[in-house]
């Protein structure tokens, strides 16, 4: 049996790659995405938008995590 060929390649591509991290939860208040930090209107339009526009999305996304209020339920209360 041989090896199969690396298709790698194929899939790579010379654009921004998304910064989703697969937790995909939308705070309700603020409407952003608790693992990437993308609005709804941004995670729908990413795979539309230009070079130029992800950059931009990508340089704001740091400046976002003081938006989402922390939840007040789950594990971490349930221990205190």
């Amino acid at each position: 049996m041989t090896k199969p060929e690396n298709t790698d390649h194929i899939w790579a591509r010379a654009e921004i790659e998304s910064p989703c991290i697969k937790i995909c939860v939308i705070e309700p208040n603020s409407r952003l995405c608790t693992g990437c930090l993308r609005s709804i209107d941004e995670i729908g339009a990413w795979s539309k938008m230009t070079a130029q526009a992800r950059s931009a999305v990508m340089a704001e996304l740091p400046s976002r995590a003081g938006q989402i209020t922390k939840r007040r339920g789950g594990r971490g209360a349930r221990l205190k």
